[in-house]
């Protein structure tokens, strides 16, 4: 039998047994396939020996990754969230890649290794909260809605730092060379978005309605897609991430695209495993070793400080503490780009691998305990609920609007939940010349609500708060259409 072949079976089915064991511990399989890196690499069990093209895969891999978030980048989301997104992305980048800095510089890590650390610091998994976020049915919540929003301006410094990154590869050059090569890198760039944009608006439209009428065809159009652009970003001097990514972005307006992804998926998962596999396997458990006081020390500040951010921009914008800190524990880890960032920097070597293996045990660290602390993020609330109150205006103005909710004498009915079945109750009770009130938390369905002459209130029926704003004293009836048995009783 083939040695590569049976090499790289072996080291899946390896990767299948940790995953089973990451699963039972509710854990991300991110973390299982770094692990099984590790013990396949040199350090472990020496399986590994075929790293082209275990490497190769991982490259098709990254670039579908890139591909599917520009394929799913929706502006439109930051546009309906407000200012929210925008303030709470940029200033959690801002003060974790300052204090990060910072505290690399004095652990007594060089510049530029500071630099590679405290970006990578400020990302954090899009793929791992929306997961997790899905599971518990929060997408649609406020602080769901609110996290997607800074994720995506998470995701778009992420692409805008592997650009300046592909800059900073030339290496030592003067002022006038320096120049002259950022100006020839932008000519390119705009370039290349000139024939993207002719592209979507000419071709890509038509192109993509023909192949529809094979989901087959159409997946393979996808996924050549991607790896071309990213071949071609390659060679204009670009990174293949950023031409993958645009690759995405081409088709993000096509009507096709939500089949597109969904159907990429599996197959992005799948290459992907290749890349935390060979991620740990060059990894040394000497370097790791070596590097575990330093790394507890940033996923601390990581598990807290990002967080504590995201808490005190929401609660001077004016929301309150739990929609804050719901939202703010989706940034207590660090994400995949963070490791594509520091693969890229040992590649052009500007980081060495014991930089690399810092940024790696973060990124298991962080993901370990992140996913615990959103899965019993309730829980949390409760313990931290006092304290929290620092953090909140006397009047949370944003999350108080209400349409008139309290200015009635007598309400026959309150119904919380406003998807399907409560709007069709709504319209029922409405037939009956029922005076009625609506709760939810997603701002489009309360505003399609409020169009009905209904008023509402804005409220998240998992908040506890939530009972002393509603009217309770002058309505006969509640009518709950959540799906949580356990918050419908209490």
């Amino acid at each position: 039998m083939d040695s590569v072949f049976l090499e790289i079976a072996s080291v899946l089915l390896i990767a299948f047994v940790f995953g089973l064991l990451g699963m039972a511990l509710r854990q991300p399989l991110i973390i299982a396939f770094i692990i099984t890196g590790v013990m396949v690499g040199p350090s472990g069990l020496g399986i590994i020996s075929a790293h082209d093209k275990i490497e190769l895969l991982a490259q098709i891999g990254i670039s579908l990754l890139l591909f599917v978030v520009g394929l799913r980048l929706d502006l439109n989301l930051i546009r309906t969230t407000g200012p929210v997104a925008l303030a709470t992305g940029l200033g959690q980048i801002i003060f974790t890649t300052i204090f990060g800095f910072l505290i690399a510089l004095g652990l007594g890590m060089s510049t530029v290794g500071a630099v590679y650390v405290s970006v990578a610091l400020t990302f954090s998994s899009t793929i791992i909260i929306v997961k997790l976020l899905s599971d518990k049915r929060e997408i649609d919540a406020l602080h769901g809605r609110i996290a997607m929003g800074f994720l995506i301006v998470q995701d778009i410094a992420a692409i805008l730092a592997l650009i300046a990154l592909t800059a900073l590869a030339g290496g030592t050059m003067n002022q006038q060379e320096a120049l002259g090569e950022i100006a020839w890198i932008a000519g390119k760039g705009i370039g290349f978005l000139i024939g993207i944009g002719l592209l979507m608006r000419y071709v890509l439209p038509g192109l993509t309605h023909m192949l529809a009428r094979s989901q087959e065809l159409l997946v393979l159009f996808a996924v050549s897609w991607a790896v071309f652009l990213g071949a071609f970003g390659d060679f204009l001097g670009f990174s293949k991430e950023v031409g993958a990514f645009l690759g995405g972005v081409s088709l993000a307006s096509t009507q096709y695209r939500e089949a597109i992804g969904a159907r990429l998926v599996s197959l992005r998962d799948f290459l992907l495993l290749f890349f935390f596999l060979d991620l740990g396997s060059r990894l040394e458990l000497a370097t790791i070793g070596a590097q575990i006081g330093n790394a507890m020390l940033f996923s601390v500040f990581v598990l807290v400080g990002n967080p504590l951010i995201v808490i005190i921009i929401m609660g001077i914008m004016g929301y309150r503490r739990r929609t804050g800190f719901l939202a703010g524990l989706t940034v207590a880890q660090i994400s995949e780009f963070s490791l594509i960032l520091g693969a890229l920097g040992v590649t052009m070597g500007h980081i060495s691998e014991e930089t690399m293996g810092l940024i790696t045990l973060v990124g298991i660290v962080t993901i370990f305990v992140s996913t615990y602390m959103i899965l019993n993020s309730a829980a949390l609330y409760r313990i931290l609920s006092g304290p929290l109150k620092l953090f909140e205006r006397k009047n949370p103005y944003r999350e108080l609007e209400s349409g008139g909710t309290c200015s009635f004498t007598e309400i026959d009915a309150i119904v919380v939940g406003l998807g399907n079945y409560g709007s069709g109750l709504i319209d029922n009770l409405l037939k009956r010349d029922k005076k009625i009130m609506g709760v939810d938390f997603d701002p489009q369905v309360l505003k399609e609500t409020q169009a009905k002459g209904v008023p509402v209130l804005f409220g998240d029926s998992g908040d506890p708060e939530l009972l002393e704003q509603l009217p309770l004293g002058c309505t006969r009836w509640v009518a709950s259409t959540i799906r949580d048995r356990t918050l419908n009783l209490t």
